[in-house]
């Protein structure tokens, strides 16, 4: 009897008398094979963290759409995951975030929906020292911020996501990274819609847009760096965008107002104050 291991699994899609986006993956850039997730095919993968265990470094995996409880853990390598579409595809986890990277060293992630529905401290997506893209995914739900970015040789960018209804922050830099965040959308969220943390964290901001977050848009504290170009933040409940005295931006804090879009928040479009976080307690 064949065991689950002997079944073969389908590296490509299904034939359609026209090519259609939600069931047909996109040209491999890396020219390797593409491995399909499709949890109501039996031909296909399951789950999108088997297909990357078989995934070898040219190739890519295509989930289609669906909702897949799973944890999705990767290290030591590239990636290339596409989703039909984060409105179409969801991941989601009970015990632990979605969706951890720790050193990887390039690649892709999008077109997914990563949800935390668990009730310890995680978050949705976690990233250690990598450097891969994330574009046109949702990370909602996390106890602790959407998305943590962190480690000394962490360089990941994130581009066109969404970023909503997380305990804390929607997108958490610290501890030395340097990440590129472009046209993210950052709302609902607890606390900020972007912040970031600690000496030799530096943050580029390019066109993100951070709205309707219970604090401000924008928080920088404790030495963190960051570039704020053409970033919108309006109706937050406090300010656009708050920072401590010993963060330094790029333009200076007095040009900010000028590069950005602080309006249409109650207590103004920013304020620098050595308590960023005393109505929270910390």
């Amino acid at each position: 009897m064949a065991t689950p291991q002997d079944i073969p699994r389908k590296t490509v899609p299904s034939s359609h008398a026209e090519p259609s986006p939600l069931l047909d993956p996109p040209p491999n850039p890396a020219g390797g094979r593409t491995l399909i997730v499709d949890g109501a095919d039996p031909s296909a993968y399951p789950r999108p963290s088997l297909a990357l265990k078989d995934a070898g470094p040219n190739d890519q995996v295509f989930v289609r759409p669906g909702r897949y409880e799973d944890k999705i853990f990767l290290t030591e390598r590239s990636v290339l995951l596409i989703g039909a579409g984060r409105d179409q595809v969801e991941i989601f986890s009970r015990r632990g975030g979605p969706l951890y990277l720790q050193r990887v060293t390039g690649g892709r992630i999008s077109g997914m929906t990563f949800r935390y529905v668990g009730s310890d401290q995680h978050s949705a997506i976690n990233i250690l020292d990598s450097a891969c893209t994330i574009n046109q995914c949702r990370a909602s739900e996390g106890i602790l911020s959407g998305i943590v970015i962190y480690g000394t040789q962490c360089r990941p960018s994130l581009v066109e996501n969404e970023v909503c209804a997380n305990r804390e922050s929607g997108i958490f830099a610290f501890a030395g990274a340097q990440p590129y965040l472009a046209q993210n959308m950052c709302y609902a969220n607890h606390h900020f819609g972007i912040a970031a943390r600690d000496p030799g964290t530096r943050a580029d901001l390019v066109r993100n847009l951070c709205h309707d977050n219970m604090l401000s848009g924008v928080l920088l504290f404790y030495h963190a760096e960051a570039m704020l170009l053409n970033n919108t933040c309006r109706d937050n409940c406090h300010w656009g965008l708050v920072m401590t005295p010993d963060t330094r931006t790029t333009p200076s804090t007095e040009q900010l107002t000028e590069s950005n879009t602080f309006d249409h928040n109650p207590r103004g479009p920013l304020t620098v104050t050595e308590e960023p976080l005393k109505e929270i307690g910390r």
